[in-house]
């Protein structure tokens, strides 16, 4: 088993066929974390660097748990209190880790584009865990992974990603990967967080909430980052859980059931009520879940050891 790239940078640079490789390669990871010892050995002589230039909780313990599950030596670094902050560049902050022989970088950063820098830069291969307002892949693709488990498949499937489309990166890693596993894809939200020419990736624009869910089997719910925002979008956060905001009435009269998903971490009461959060429609959970086995996956086939997994 392969994929037919050295990194994993972004769904763009993937194709379909290393898609359901990942997806195949998860299944098996997902037998070994139902045993009592959810280990195997398969990467004991590797080496991962976890680098994260941006605050994170779930991404950062969820790789660091799918390499140890592996059997691989981790190393974490973290910007804040480092020498980056006294000035140390990117590539000389990485080259310094690689010097202690490391085989994988896991590398988060706030600029967008910053692991196909690094990429062009050093030999290690290289995993993007989220850059700037470009791509999350490993989320998106332990969301359609999801999906799959949920619904028996994707293709074919109708996925309504709403909320806050113009500062996310899990918006268009998912598009990117939903298309390119042939579902239908609704963007939803107010107008001021749609970016212009979305539909030029193959996605309907919809700006009503309760259309998109009608419409969808699969609601991606976002949170809002308010954080990446540099000016005000629209007037409060009580305002926007109005009228964009997914609560438990909203689905009751739908006249269908529809699978709920967020990547987290939750604005409860904002962008989603806590009766749908945990409610059995939700996955979220399941994401979660998820997410171990898909980086397991990604890390294993990037760490080109090839062959079965190792029992």
């Amino acid at each position: 088993m392969s994929l037919s790239v050295k990194h994993l940078l972004g769904i763009k640079e993937l194709q379909p066929e290393d898609i359901e490789t990942i997806f195949r390669t998860a299944d098996n990871f997902k037998q070994v974390l139902q045993r009592p010892i959810k280990k195997v050995p398969s990467l004991r002589d590797t080496t991962v660097a976890n680098i994260f230039f941006e605050n994170s909780t779930r991404t950062r313990i969820s790789f660091e748990l799918a390499e140890k599950r592996l059997g691989a030596d981790v190393v974490n670094f973290s910007a804040s209190g480092s020498s980056v902050s006294k000035g140390e560049t990117l590539i000389d902050t990485v080259n310094n880790i690689l010097a202690m022989k490391v085989d994988m970088v896991v590398m988060r950063h706030s600029a967008s584009g910053a692991p196909w820098f690094l990429a062009n830069h050093i030999d290690a291969a290289i995993v993007n865990a989220g850059d700037g307002i470009n791509e999350h892949p490993t989320q998106a693709l332990l969301d359609a992974y999801s999906i799959r488990e949920r619904l028996g498949g994707v293709k074919g499937k109708r996925i309504a990603i709403l909320g806050d489309i113009m500062h996310s990166r899990v918006a268009l890693s998912n598009i990117f990967c939903l298309k390119k596993l042939g579902a239908e894809v609704t963007v939803a939200g107010p107008p001021t967080l749609i970016p212009k020419h979305i539909q030029d990736l193959g996605v309907r624009v919809e700006y009503n909430i309760k259309k998109a869910l009608e419409w969808c089997d699969v609601a991606n719910v976002l949170r809002i980052q308010l954080e990446r925002q540099h000016k005000p979008l629209f007037s409060t956060l009580r305002e926007y859980a109005l009228y964009y905001g997914v609560n438990k009435d909203m689905l009751d009269s739908l006249k269908k059931n529809i699978v709920i998903m967020h990547p987290g971490p939750i604005n409860r009461g904002v962008e989603l009520n806590s009766d749908v959060a945990d409610s059995k429609q939700s996955i979220i959970l399941d994401q979660v879940e998820n997410g171990v086995a898909i980086r397991m996956a990604v890390i294993y086939l990037l760490s080109g050891k090839g062959g079965e997994i190792t029992e």
